[in-house]
């Protein structure tokens, strides 16, 4: 496992109690600090509160969509900072995929995904960035 995620903040973001568990598992060797919500309201919470270098975020969450939390994360924040959120959805919907664009997500995936396409997703995208954002 490369050291890229290494020291940074991951939030995992899941109703589904299986894929929540999978994905921290998936995550916790990589060295990132993980933190997982399995609502929307505790998801803008935690990436409020803990400045997340990558969100991956489910579309469809009780309390408040992965649409609106997107919203409120990347609330003006520049294209392409942190955090950068990796949307997964069960939706094959191309208008999603576009919405989603247009709100500043990084990457968007149809479930299932493989763990480890997340995992060097995330890599890819904290490589990416910019190093002096602290």
């Amino acid at each position: 496992m490369s050291a890229t995620l290494e020291g940074k903040k991951i939030l995992l973001v899941d109703d589904d109690a299986d894929i929540l568990t999978s994905m921290q598992a998936a995550f916790e060797p990589t060295g990132a600090t993980v933190e997982t919500a399995s609502n929307g309201n505790k998801a803008v919470e935690l990436a409020e509160k803990n400045d997340p270098d990558v969100v991956v975020l489910d579309m469809m969450l009780p309390g408040r969509s992965g649409f609106l939390v997107l919203e409120k994360i990347k609330a003006r924040k520049p294209r392409g900072t942190r955090p950068h959120v990796i949307m997964i959805t069960g939706n094959q919907g191309g208008r999603h995929k576009m919405y989603a664009e247009s709100l500043g997500v990084s990457e968007y995936f149809t479930k299932p995904v493989k763990m480890d396409k997340l995992i060097s997703t995330a890599e890819r995208l904290c490589s990416a960035a910019p190093a002096a954002q602290e």
